[in-house]
């Protein structure tokens, strides 16, 4: 357990969710968190597959064309990084939203306490992960996974990045949310992307995925992420309120499924 459990925390097990679904549901939490003292850890599976921007991101970087054709949905995220490509089988991603003042001030810290369940996750699979010993250099910018590797925030596999982690605070609270990667598709992880400068053999150099690591099943590799998650919060297994969903659904409308966020990083709840 961590130093913020003795609170109200809730486990929500794994959902299949939009990528606009995705990302407004950690807004809804962070406003949970705040307002009615509700802490929340999930897991949560990008269906169908998306890429989801980096705050800063320009969607000029995406090919359009190649993710339309393949049935691939776009969204942009809260917090920065270049972007990333979610496979419904391929990756395993989580959120954990707590009120802001719980948690250390400075970034580092903060990190290595939200980190603790998910290196916890892949000590349950066997999976011998750590945070990078040093910075890596960038291959292709906007690829997230392709970035320049930070020790503060990217896990590594013998070198390997296998799971990249982000913050951001609004509504008084921090959200961190972040992937695993299970399996790679480095065709589609690059595809998404307008005249990608690398390759298939760079992209599979630099990002592993638990599959090449652990001979387990997705569904065990889920169950193990949402066990630390659960164990590291003493949260007692949650739902999302119908006024949750109903005002998530609001947020994509007028959001995260808006050609105006995503294309434009316009957020219309500011204007």
């Amino acid at each position: 357990m961590t130093e913020l459990s003795g609170r109200t925390w809730r486990s929500i097990p794994e959902q299949r969710l939009s990528g606009p679904m995705a990302m407004a549901l950690d807004e809804i939490a962070a406003r949970t968190a705040v307002e009615d003292g509700v802490r929340t850890v999930r897991v949560y599976t990008w269906d169908p597959a998306t890429l989801s921007l980096g705050y800063g991101q320009d969607s000029g970087s995406v090919d359009w064309d190649y993710c339309r054709r393949e049935g691939i949905d776009v969204t942009r995220r809260q917090t920065g990084g270049g972007g990333i490509y979610h496979d419904t089988f391929g990756d395993i991603s989580y959120s954990i939203v707590a009120p802001a003042e719980e948690v250390p001030g400075d970034l580092m810290e903060t990190y290595e306490l939200l980190c603790e369940p998910i290196f916890d996750a892949f000590e349950r699979m066997d999976v011998s992960a750590a945070f990078a010993d040093r910075k890596y250099p960038e291959i292709h910018r906007p690829a997230c996974y392709l970035r320049a590797i930070d020790p503060a925030h990217d896990i590594l596999v013998d070198g390997q990045k296998i799971s990249g982690n982000a913050q951001y605070r609004q509504r008084d609270a921090v959200i961190q949310h972040g992937s695993l990667s299970f399996d790679l598709t480095p065709e589609r992880h690059l595809g998404v992307f307008s005249n990608p400068d690398t390759t298939h053999e760079q992209f599979s150099d630099r990002v592993t995925g638990i599959r090449e690591h652990a001979d387990i099943s997705r569904e065990t590799a889920v169950d193990c992420l949402e066990a630390a998650l659960r164990e590291w919060a003493d949260a007692d297994d949650g739902e999302w309120s119908e006024s949750e969903l109903e005002d998530a659904t609001a947020l994509v409308d007028r959001k995260y499924g808006s050609d105006m966020w995503v294309h434009d990083r316009v957020d219309p709840e500011e204007t």
